[in-house]
């Protein structure tokens, strides 16, 4: 584990050029806020494209879909946790507040995490500050306050909180709250970052230039949970606002972070009725508005897929189908918020790959398709973040 700042200077150097492959390798299209790849990069590249092809190359069906999911399990223990990445091989893992035993402690858990330093998992944390952190060490400006500050103060904080979590050994911040509403009333109104469309987009930028460089910015809720009322968590939000309403409203501030350079987009269980009666998550459609109309081309991932299930509606209990729904939706990658027995949240992970490569055979669900997501995973994250030389 490199020390303090040996840890931050290497953190923001590979993440810079983990971002530049993000928008300029994965796709021929690239989204808007992309730098010029600095003066060395081709080669960084080069070197990544041999590692992906080769580790593709070698991975079967079920080890590619592993690979498109982010899990989770409760614990700190180094080697119980190791054990769980090494069983399952997610391509991700998703730290809550019981895997965070405090700041200090942290660095000894994510090294824990990535069997293979050369390829290290995704590690993702929801540091928004404020209300949602995971760091309770985190004193830096949050939504609550920023909301009624200039754009440049949420630069300031999300950069610090950004430098944080890097030192801390994340690799991706769900933080930045891309959802917008003047209701007080409204469950995301403490954590969105304006009260109107371009006040949020105002300050999802600036937010998103404050991480750059340290760790991978998310907006979320896409395609915005300010608009559906109700909390997703327990139910599927809706609205009926038409796609023109959206695009000249809760577009805006999604839209921003993307100019900036957002390297991650989560899509929330929201129901926009005029585009589609499936929650985005679930919807083509709103992964075809993402890609075409706001022209992003990096990382998508669900919320938390234990959401659908937990609103008791019948058409989400089944996990394995709201999987294979997810992954032909267009995600990139499936969230999994598990608890210490999977029986207890009715989803084992080995399952849930064993139903979807049954799916991939009988001809459901593109090989091609898989094997695009897995490829796209392993070029981020053979650009983060290594304690060990990028060839074998």
């Amino acid at each position: 584990m490199l020390p303090g700042r040996r840890r931050i200077t290497a953190v923001v150097a590979s993440v810079a050029t983990a971002a530049v492959l993000i928008l300029t390798g994965c796709t021929d299209a690239s989204s808007g806020g992309a730098n010029e790849p600095a003066a060395g990069a081709g080669a960084v590249s080069s070197a990544v494209d041999r590692r992906v092809a080769a580790e593709l190359a070698q991975m079967s069906l079920e080890q590619r879909i592993a690979s498109m999911l982010m899990l989770h399990v409760p614990g700190t223990d180094p080697g119980a946790l190791r054990a769980f990445v090494e069983q399952y091989r997610p391509g991700g893992f998703i730290l809550m507040g019981d895997n965070v035993p405090n700041l200090a402690g942290l660095p000894a858990v994510t090294d824990a995490l990535s069997p293979d330093p050369s390829l290290p998992l995704l590690i993702g944390i929801d540091q928004e500050g404020g209300e949602v952190q995971r760091i309770d060490e985190d004193t830096f400006a949050a939504a609550d306050t920023l909301k009624g500050e200039p754009a440049e103060a949420a630069e300031e904080a999300f950069r610090a909180r950004g430098a944080m979590l890097a030192a801390a050994g994340c690799t991706v911040n769900f933080g930045i709250v891309a959802d917008e509403t003047a209701d007080p009333g409204s469950f995301i109104y403490d954590r969105a970052l304006g009260t109107s469309p371009t006040a949020a987009a105002e300050r999802v930028a600036a937010a998103v230039t404050g991480e750059r460089g340290a760790v991978l910015s998310t907006l979320k809720h896409f395609p915005g949970h300010g608009e559906a009322p109700g909390d997703s968590h327990r139910t599927v939000p809706t609205t009926a606002i038409s796609a023109a309403d959206w695009a000249s409203t809760d577009a805006l501030p999604f839209a921003a972070g993307i100019e900036a350079g957002a390297e991650v987009v989560m899509f929330g269980h929201l129901v926009y009725s005029s585009v589609d009666d499936a929650p985005a998550t679930l919807s083509a459609a709103w992964h075809e508005k993402l890609r075409d109309e706001l022209g992003f081309t990096g990382v998508t991932i669900t919320d938390d897929m234990l959401m659908l299930q937990h609103t008791g509606l019948p058409e989400y209990q089944n996990p394995s189908e709201n999987a294979i729904r997810a992954i032909l939706a267009g995600n990139t990658m499936l969230l999994y918020v598990l608890g210490a027995d999977p029986s207890s949240s009715g989803v084992d992970p080995a399952v849930l790959v064993s139903d979807i490569a049954a799916a991939v055979r009988s001809g459901r669900v593109p090989e091609s398709l898989v094997a695009q997501q897995a490829e796209h995973l392993l070029r981020v994250r053979a650009a983060l973040p290594s304690t060990a030389p990028l060839s074998r």
